[in-house]
């Protein structure tokens, strides 16, 4: 099998602990020059491409600006940095719970994206470590939602990322989730739930088909009181919004959740009230380059369980 060669690295620095975009020019395609492709390729718009170019922002694989009139070669890379978006900040701490020479260890809190993604990039787990650690080869293994809070395990050495996504690939990382729902107590727990689950571009809930299982989930009941209940989750796949379907389907809905059973409307930016009541709670894996066992565990607490009226209020 033909190993893939690795894209050079970038001639431009990290801006806010965010990357710069990297844009291959692909092969089998004919433009006259590469202003003209970024132009049909990015939403950007010709006048903003220009004006990047014109302001030398645009550079090439040696760092020297690309000209509007540079001719476009297959197989060239050219980088640029992205206009941030503004952003709100949110107002809570990535903890770090473990840090070696390969791997960070982080709980990230609910509301903040893990890694830079459509409106929100500045503001993620990744980019607030790389500034806060001074990491800048800082990368993710995996990604929780926005909406979720918890343990998340980054690389430090980019040369070894792979082998630890390789773990959440491969299914040798052991996860526990916790969530907090309404107590039914006509609902027999423990139990295994398997579905099949798609998640189309677009459209933002994941939904229930027919078809072969691809998601599946163990459901336990920890403790409840007052109506409510937490709850063990252990999913053995990990397919989009898994857990959420899940519990949902089973007709005890993760409090907080804005999706599922129904989809609601937008929560206004800054409003971080009723987190969601789902927690990444803990992380168990052999280290594929260290060889040590490792068990991580997030101290938060879910709040709704705890203290209704104050996370409700």
């Amino acid at each position: 099998m033909r190993r893939r060669t690795p894209p050079p690295p970038s001639p431009l620095p990290q801006r806010d602990g965010v990357d710069p975009v990297r844009v291959r020019l692909p092969a089998g395609e004919q433009w006259a020059t590469v202003r003209d492709h970024l132009v049909a390729r990015l939403a950007a718009g010709a006048g903003v491409i220009d004006t990047m170019l014109d302001a030398g922002l645009i550079v090439d694989v040696t760092g020297r600006p690309v000209s509007r009139d540079m001719v476009y070669v297959p197989g060239m890379f050219v980088w640029f940095h992205r206009e941030l978006p503004e952003e709100e900040r949110v107002p809570f701490a990535v903890d770090v719970v473990y840090r070696d020479e390969h791997i960070v260890v982080a709980d990230k809190p609910h509301f903040l994206a893990t890694t830079p993604r459509g409106s929100h990039v500045a503001e993620t787990a990744l980019a607030r470590l790389r500034r806060q650690l001074g990491v800048p080869t800082l990368g993710a293994a995996h990604r929780l939602d926005r909406l979720t809070a918890g343990v998340v395990l980054f690389t430090v050495r980019p040369e070894e990322r792979g082998v630890y996504q390789s773990l959440f690939r491969d299914k040798r990382v052991a996860k526990e989730y916790e969530a907090v729902a309404p107590y039914d107590p006509v609902l027999v727990l423990p139990r295994t739930v398997r579905s099949r689950i798609v998640k189309e571009r677009g459209v933002v809930a994941a939904r229930e088909v027919e078809g072969e299982p691809n998601a599946v989930s163990r459901i336990e009941l920890l403790e409840h009181r007052y109506g409510r209940a937490r709850y063990r989750l252990i999913p053995s796949t990990g397919q989009t919004h898994q857990l959420r379907v899940h519990m949902s389907a089973l007709g005890v809905p993760i409090l907080g959740d804005p999706l599922y059973p129904v989809v609601t409307g937008p929560v206004a930016a800054g409003d971080f009230r009723h987190p969601l009541q789902l927690l990444a709670r803990s992380l168990e894996f052999t280290d594929p380059v260290t060889g040590r066992e490792h068990r991580f565990v997030s101290p938060r607490e879910l709040r709704a369980f705890s203290s209704y009226e104050e996370w409700a209020g």
